[in-house]
């Protein structure tokens, strides 16, 4: 049976940006409020007339370039994703317009975890001999489902896409997962969809409206976190026959600063190994783990044979954590 080898990452390229000097024209806040509570700086969004569907593109074609693939070479193409261009999913057209016409593509929705439930689905196939080379996406464009004048949320949330390239290999690096969910936390974080009752014909009525703004609750979701995730993280390196103290780099889900912090401080791992861009980028949802191990990659902290622990929390509530070996 095939391994599952790591072997390329991209992440698009976001040139419009929101910083908290900018925010705090649109709602009561300020620079020192928005740092100390969430470490965050400022925020990617994407321009005008782009999409989610045009970020997914570019950063798999990106992963595929590192690795040494073109798109004829992939085979399966999984999209993280919780706001698709189409709510029948987006998967479809970002393998349209990627050139990737051998590869069967859908859409996954865990919310930031989603990265994290993709890779390990992929996995799968690849085990299984089902499929060979395989792009994981994680991608997400909230700032369309922002409400810019709820400080609680607005501070929080940036765009972004990024994408890992799979491969069979001789040797298994996805050392072991667990993967999670608590519904009974689901009112915590939403995106919920709201209608009303309207009459269609006779006695008939249907629901008819649209999704809300994203709500959150974030002290629960902040307990959630700190209590939850390292707890999911050993459960992975139980699997995977290793301890915190033999992985080289923690990449978290990039959601609060705060939250990485305590996660590093309950594993008893040094900061410096818990790898954090979140200042730059904000919370991306799907997309914060690859963009937070493309931008290690390519600037050399994540380096070929270490060992990699990829954590992600969020809606639903959802959780998952898998250990991998880089390369």
């Amino acid at each position: 049976m095939p391994g599952v080898r790591w072997t390329g990452t991209g992440r698009a390229e976001l040139s419009p940006q929101l910083d908290n000097h900018q925010l705090s024209r649109l709602v009561d806040t300020n620079d020192e409020w928005i740092v100390t509570r969430t470490g965050i700086r400022t925020r990617r969004l994407v321009a005008a007339g782009q999409g989610l569907t045009d970020l997914a593109v570019q950063a798999a074609q990106q992963a595929l370039d590192a690795a040494g693939f073109t798109p004829l070479d992939v085979e399966l193409l999984i999209l993280a994703t919780s706001t698709p261009d189409d709510l029948f999913g987006s998967a479809s057209l970002v393998q349209e317009r990627l050139g990737a016409k051998r590869a069967v593509a859908f859409d996954l929705t865990a919310a930031c975890s989603g990265f994290v439930f993709g890779a390990v689905t992929a996995a799968q196939f690849i085990r299984t001999g089902a499929y060979g080379t395989t792009l994981v996406i994680g991608a997400d464009v909230l700032s369309r489902w922002v409400d810019w004048q709820d400080r609680r949320t607005c501070i929080l949330f940036g765009d972004g896409a990024g994408a890992v390239v799979l491969n069979p290999g001789v040797t298994d690096h996805l050392l072991g997962f667990e993967l999670q969910n608590d519904g009974s936390q689901n009112a915590c974080l939403t995106l919920a969809y709201q209608g009303e009752d309207r009459p269609l014909i006779d006695e008939l009525t249907i629901p008819a409206g649209t999704y809300q703004p994203i709500f959150m609750n974030g002290q629960e979701v902040y307990k959630f976190a700190v209590r939850r995730v390292p707890d999911v993280i050993e459960k992975a390196l139980f699997r995977a026959g290793l301890t915190s103290e033999q992985v080289d780099h923690f990449v978290l889900h990039q959601a609060n600063q705060r939250i990485l912090d305590a996660v590093a401080e309950k594993l008893g791992v040094p900061p410096a190994r818990m790898l954090s861009n979140l200042a730059h980028y904000g919370n991306t949802s799907a997309a914060s783990i690859p963009l937070m191990l493309d931008e290690a990659v390519r600037d050399g902290r994540v380096q070929p044979g270490q060992t990699l622990v990829l954590a992600g929390f969020g809606a639903g509530l959802t959780l998952g954590a898998l250990v991998c070996r880089w390369g």
